[in-house]
């Protein structure tokens, strides 16, 4: 309780201050300084109501009451290394050609960043920033490359929980804070001691799924680990427990991902959530960082006239729909966080308006008084934000874009948010049946209307392929992890067979190794046709 109230009365002691002295977007005519706090895998629907009352997040809170919240955030592509090219290069994924967390921005890419210090600013950069080619496991990528294949193997561990320390233990996720820890010293060592504007990142893990060391090397991340310490912050009994449907019921592509993450078997409801309990616990204390960064540049005189903003690469599903992880459509998956404070900016303002993160790359040079270089996908949301501004709705789109390409999913995914719609197209927009859902009246999108409703799937349909050719990008796609897959493969010689056996699949690969083998074969070989694989297990 002590703790708590410390906390507390600091937040106070920030917003009464950020109050006093916040007032224009350039003290004393320089440039503002800018932070970015990025985190992994949060659900942007705890920022407002009823979401944000499930756990105390007060450094969120804090940015919402002195800054704006954009309340219809998205990721640009529901995984990692793709949503951050996005939001690193402003642009579309299906531009940049970020198919899955192995492929993504050529490490010599042009970001923000780059463009902020060709411009005089001293930038910093550190923590996660997982944007360029190359990373991620093996595992990652062969599922990715081989997601049309005829196979349905779990690739994920089945979610679990794990208690770590007691009510004493603050620092769990101990990379975070080290990475934390950094970001502040760099401001209080370098950035306040600077005679130029400053931009600093922090990329946090948090809340992302910890790996699942009992499975091995190759295993992903499937346990969601807290203290006692950060649980005290989730109120219990606003936990809710999402409604499922019925396996028969269920879109061939989202049985395909449950199945594949292994959420396919039995969950009671108190492991539901309990899941979700130490997911939002994960949440409070990725908020907590977010707080030591804005201490630092409070402590070092910073804080007014510093722009910062939260955000994260995608949300969490916590056990909706049967899944957990990202790689979907659905809201607490593609549902972002962006909170954005500064002097000169509004305070306190809830914006409806229907953003994405490649609005950040426009969004921050803007803030900088610096003209972007190339064609963007994003548009700048400062006439949204400045208090010097007038915004009309004809500076931004009335709708985002979001596609998936990646690994757990067996077709890729085009997902159009527009009014009050929610479309979602995949592969050739023929082989696989597209999904709609009203999302002002079927929150839990539960209800797929695309045939009750075929006008508003037709229209939707029309303007989503003015915006993105995605049957042609469906199958640049495919011919790639054909391509990736056999250049791969072939690097492997006679180790191939030893080497696929043993990745993450393992357990319901080596069931029947041969026929998974010959499967591969099958689809390696045949003509160039475009695919995709809907069945169920028997």
């Amino acid at each position: 309780k002590r703790r708590n109230a410390v906390m507390n009365a600091e937040v106070l002691a920030l917003i009464l201050l950020f109050q006093m002295y916040g007032h224009s977007l350039c003290q004393n005519g320089t440039r503002p300084n800018i932070v970015m706090v990025m985190s992994d895998a949060f659900d942007g629907r705890l920022t407002f109501d009823p979401g944000r009352k499930v756990v105390q997040l007060p450094y969120v809170n804090y940015l919402r009451e002195l800054g704006t919240n954009f309340l219809n955030a998205y990721t640009n592509s529901p995984i990692c290394c793709p949503s951050r090219a996005a939001m690193w290069s402003g642009q579309f994924v299906h531009l940049t050609q970020s198919w899955n967390n192995y492929k993504c921005l050529d490490a010599n890419a042009t970001t923000w960043m780059d463009l902020l210090e060709a411009n005089g600013y001293l930038t910093k950069s550190m923590g996660k920033l997982d944007y360029t080619s190359g990373s991620h496991s093996v595992s990652n990528r062969v599922e990715a490359w081989t997601r049309d294949v005829q196979l349905l193997l779990r690739q994920e561990g089945r979610p679990v929980t794990q208690l770590a320390g007691n009510m004493s233990t603050v620092r769990v996720m101990i990379k975070d804070w080290e990475n934390t820890d950094k970001a502040a010293q760099w401001i209080h060592q370098r950035a306040a001691s600077s005679h130029q504007p400053f931009a600093l990142y922090l990329g946090l893990n948090l809340p992302h799924p910890y790996k699942t060391e009992s499975l091995g090397p190759t295993a992903g991340g499937s346990t969601f680990l807290t203290s006692p310490y950060w649980l005290k912050k989730v109120s219990s009994e606003l936990i809710t427990i999402p409604k499922w449907l019925p396996f028969a019921a269920m879109h061939p592509v989202d049985y395909y991902s449950t199945f594949t993450k292994n959420c396919s078997g039995v969950f009671a409801e108190e492991e539901v959530k309990r899941i979700r309990a130490f997911y939002y616990a994960m949440c409070a204390e990725a908020d907590a960082m977010l707080g030591q960064v804005i201490s630092a540049l409070r402590e070092t005189e910073l804080l007014n006239n510093t722009v910062v903003i939260f955000t994260a690469d995608h949300g969490e599903l916590a056990m909706e729909h049967r899944q957990f992880y990202k790689m979907s459509m659905f809201e607490g998956s593609s549902h972002v966080p962006l909170l954005i404070m500064g002097p000169g900016l509004k305070s306190g303002l809830q914006v409806d308006q229907l953003v994405s993160l490649v609005d950040l790359y426009p969004t921050v040079l803007d803030i900088a008084g610096i003209l972007p270089v190339g064609i963007l996908s994003g548009h700048s949301l400062l006439p949204l934000l400045s208090n010097a501004s007038a915004f009309s709705k004809k500076q931004h789109p009335d709708w985002v874009l979001s596609e998936y390409h990646g690994c757990n999913v067996n077709a890729s995914t085009y997902m159009l948010r527009s009014g009050r719609w929610k479309y979602i197209a995949y592969a050739d927009g023929l082989s696989v049946p597209p999904q709609l859902f009203d999302v002002t009246l079927d929150k839990e999108e539960l209800h797929n209307v695309a045939l009750k409703f075929p006008d508003v799937q037709a229209h939707l349909d029309k303007l989503l392929r003015n915006i993105v050719d995605y049957p042609k990008v469906s199958t640049t796609v495919h011919l790639y992890n054909k391509k990736a897959f056999g250049a791969w493969r072939h690097s492997l010689g006679r180790n191939y067979s030893q080497v696929i056996a043993n990745l993450r699949w393992h357990v319901d690969w080596q069931k029947d190794a041969l026929a998974n083998e010959r499967a591969i074969d099958r689809w390696l070989y045949d003509s160039l046709l475009y695919g995709t694989h809907s069945s169920r297990p028997n």
